[in-house]
């Protein structure tokens, strides 16, 4: 089979996440899906020969987010099963990103790739390991001096040994509901997906990085005055172009693109329910939480033409927080929302 990057950025490869077993990979995709199923409506006889209508009072309306589901249904306590898989606590300490290969690199791909979407850690595991090869530098250092230019100087790896200022403590809930310190865990096995701390300041300014590329080729009329995004414009549309055959865990709207779960802007009635296009990805590590959102301020050729405002145009929510398995996206939305709509009611 062919693994090309395009396949591994949108989790297409076929390359297993933290579950070895298919079966139960299968399994708990199908659990996850079963709340999101229209429920057949429940009819009552006698209302509807009375009213001539169907009662749907008692239909239970789909659930839109999973995150929303998850942040209702979470308690003090409440264990996810994602994080009961053994390969999250590794405490081995891997030199490079080939060396750290070996933990997959024998096991057998779970479909063909191109045909499914799985999401994979290992994915960018073999990612970061391409990167490594093609640059010519080790991974960390390649990426540790594109968060310099970034003006990202909080934006670390998370090396144990290391001193970092003002490195949180990070905690998660036992099995009897009690608040206790995250388990030591070594993530030199993945950098890539999941072994990097940074702050809220830091995927702010990331975010912004982002949005700035994505809408200063939209600017007409500009002299020259706008400086060129640290992407082509054309290079983030491509990442924000959803991608067939893929699916968003924490928003139902959305599909997964190139590293980024897209929503498209999207309208089926007047006066009814619309969609915004935003763009956003959370994190979960152990003991840790986070989401990054980007809602692009939608341009009228006004501002475009004449070059009267400057890029970056929109709303950029980041959330960090220093315990496991808490559901963010939604909450990240709103506040997207929130500010968006302040903005138009100036």
């Amino acid at each position: 089979v062919t693994i090309t990057t395009r396949l591994l950025v949108s989790h297409l490869s076929g390359i297993r996440h933290y579950e070895k077993d298919i079966t139960k990979v299968k399994e708990e995709k199908e659990k996850a899906n079963r709340p999101f199923k229209l429920i057949k409506p429940y009819q009552d006889k006698e209302q509807k020969e009375k009213e001539g209508i169907e009662k749907t009072d008692s239909v239970k309306p789909r659930k839109e987010h999973e995150g929303e589901v998850k942040s209702r249904n979470s308690k003090p306590g409440r264990r996810d099963k994602e994080f009961e898989q053994e390969e999250y606590y590794l405490k081995e300490k891997f030199e490079s990103v080939i060396e750290s290969l070996k933990i997959f690199k024998n096991d057998p791909l779970f479909f063909k790739p191109g045909d499914q979407f799985l999401y994979s850690t290992y994915g960018f595991t073999l990612l970061s390991a391409v990167v490594e090869r093609v640059s010519g530098q080790k991974f960390t250092d390649y990426m540790l001096k594109m968060f310099r230019d970034l003006d990202m100087l909080s934006t670390v790896l998370d090396d144990n040994e290391a001193m970092i200022y003002n490195r949180a403590r990070c905690y998660v809930y036992n099995k009897k509901g009690r608040l206790v310190n995250a388990p030591y865990v070594d993530n030199s096995y993945k950098w890539a997906g999941g072994g990097f701390l940074s702050s809220v300041g830091d995927l702010l300014k990331f975010g912004n990085a982002l949005l700035y590329s994505y809408q200063a080729g939209q600017f007409k009329n500009t002299n020259g005055k706008f400086l060129p995004g640290f992407l082509k414009p054309d290079t983030v549309a491509m990442m924000w172009t959803p991608v067939p055959k893929t699916e968003v865990s924490w928003d139902r709207d959305g599909k997964y693109a190139m590293a980024w779960a897209v929503v498209e802007k999207k309208q089926q009635y007047g006066c009814c329910r619309q969609q915004r296009h935003y763009a956003s990805h959370t994190g979960g590590a152990v003991g840790a939480s986070s989401v990054l959102l980007i809602l692009p301020e939608e341009l009228d050729s006004e501002a475009i033409d004449t070059g009267l405002v400057a890029p970056p145009r929109g709303v950029i929510v980041s959330i960090i927080c220093n315990m496991q398995s808490v559901s963010l996206n939604s909450t990240a939305l709103k506040i997207a929302r929130e500010f968006d709509k302040e903005k138009w009611a100036q």
